[in-house]
């Protein structure tokens, strides 16, 4: 298991490549939640994601010990950080995506002169594939959770949290295979254990939720949710225990509630961020806890939206609102 001390370490290392993201407010949202609500604007990132964190940290790693290439398997994000940072210190990168990725990250990923292959629509498909071609090529596998490297640096964010905003009470954070939350959780519980961090999940891929449930690893099928970045099949191996050991509670999301959070800070708040992010505030709006006049800090994961799946998710109607 990491430690608050990885997470220290990995912000000197990636300090020269991202960005200290900026808390956001709306205090229509703070009314509308009964909470005051600030969002982690890690959508405002480079390369539009916090994915970069952890790539940054991970790929410079693998770089100080005699990489020539490195491979991740991606369904856009995790993709564009790795094909960014290894373009940027000069080895190649081959990314493997599923079928259906999002245009507008599959034109940034070659955009940062990533070599992109196509491959099943589940990350179950898609992460053997990577591996294999790393094999292939004598190259580094960048995992996009279940890695040390990739925790710490995702974990920064919590440490950046904990300067930005004073008396923080619950930190409400997106899981797909756990990289994300385990970072933070690690930083803020080894450092201010009274804050609460909550995982949001959608109800259509709640394999963590599940997994604590039954205190083991659940694997579920492929899932069509609309927050394409949460659609892994399984919790990660490294990044289950620390959820176990820290997390204060899951939460689920439905897929209207994520269209409407999505569709409020669009229109009330002029941010474009991804129905993935959109999930941690659609738990705040939607009461998915008892938090009550509380500080929450919504992290806001990212903001590569393809411009086709925007229609659709602005065509449902504001019950809330």
């Amino acid at each position: 298991m990491i430690g608050k001390a990885d997470i220290v370490a990995a912000r000197e290392q990636i300090a020269d490549t991202i960005h200290k993201t900026p808390l956001l407010s709306s205090e229509q949202l703070s009314l509308l939640c009964g909470n005051n609500i600030f969002l982690k604007a890690e959508h405002l990132q480079k390369t539009g994601s916090f994915k970069i964190r952890g790539a940054t940290n991970k790929v410079k790693q693998a770089l100080r010990e005699g990489a020539v290439s490195v491979t991740a398997a991606s369904s856009g994000n995790h993709g564009q950080a790795v094909a960014y940072i290894a373009n940027k210190v000069g080895i190649q990168a081959t990314i493997v995506v599923p079928e259906d990725v999002a245009a507008c990250k599959l034109e940034a990923i070659e955009a940062y002169n990533g070599k992109v292959e196509k491959c099943g629509l589940t990350s179950a498909e898609r992460l053997p594939r990577a591996m294999e071609i790393a094999k292939q090529q004598n190259g580094v596998y960048v995992s996009p959770y279940d890695d040390p490297y990739i925790m710490a640096g995702q974990g920064t964010i919590g440490l950046e949290i904990l300067e930005q905003l004073e008396d923080v009470d619950a930190i409400f954070v997106p899981i797909g295979g756990g990289g994300l939350i385990s970072g933070v959780l690690t930083a803020i519980k080894e450092t201010k254990p009274s804050i609460q961090v909550i995982g949001v999940e959608p109800q259509l891929a709640n394999d963590t939720y599940l997994s604590l449930k039954q205190n083991q690893r659940v694997s579920l099928p492929g899932s069509l949710t609309i927050a394409d970045g949460l659609r892994t099949s399984q919790p990660g191996e490294l990044t289950f225990p620390i959820l176990s050991k820290y997390v204060d509670d899951i939460v689920l999301v439905t897929e209207d509630e994520i269209r409407q959070a999505f569709c409020f800070v669009l229109e009330r708040m002029k941010q474009v961020i991804e129905p993935s992010s959109a999930t941690t505030i659609a738990a705040a709006m939607f009461e998915k806890t008892a938090l009550l006049g509380k500080r929450i800090v919504t992290l806001v994961s990212g903001g590569n939206v393809d411009l086709d799946q925007m229609a659709g998710l602005v065509s449902k109607p504001l019950n809330r609102m």
